[in-house]
């Protein structure tokens, strides 16, 4: 198992056990993180799954791919360390990632 952390607006930190190959946003959902509403279940078709991924994190986690990154500009307050939980994945690299819900989805 991967260690991932998931801040909610509000400071709660859920501390899951997260299988290699799910993602952040599957991860969420089942663990019921207030704030990941994935309306469209994980197709990046949508930006209600956003979180800013921590900055010790962003290097290792990487870039959006374009498709994501269209998709981000709809959502609430961007930031350079913003990403869709929808699209990445844990993997044994990724053990301890940390990221942060905003204060709202789009």
């Amino acid at each position: 198992m991967t260690k991932l952390t998931i801040v909610a607006f509000d400071g709660t930190r859920f501390e899951i056990d997260a299988q290699p190959g799910s993602t952040v946003m599957e991860n969420a959902v089942r663990n019921s993180v207030p704030g990941i509403d994935a309306e469209c279940g994980g197709a990046c078709a949508c930006a209600t799954c956003h979180v800013y991924v921590d900055e010790a994190w962003t290097e290792m986690v990487g870039p959006p791919a374009p498709m994501e990154e269209d998709m981000l500009d709809f959502a609430f307050e961007v930031k350079p360390s913003s990403r869709l939980s929808c699209q990445i994945k844990m993997k044994p690299d990724l053990d301890g990632l940390v990221v942060n819900v905003p204060e709202r989805q789009a």
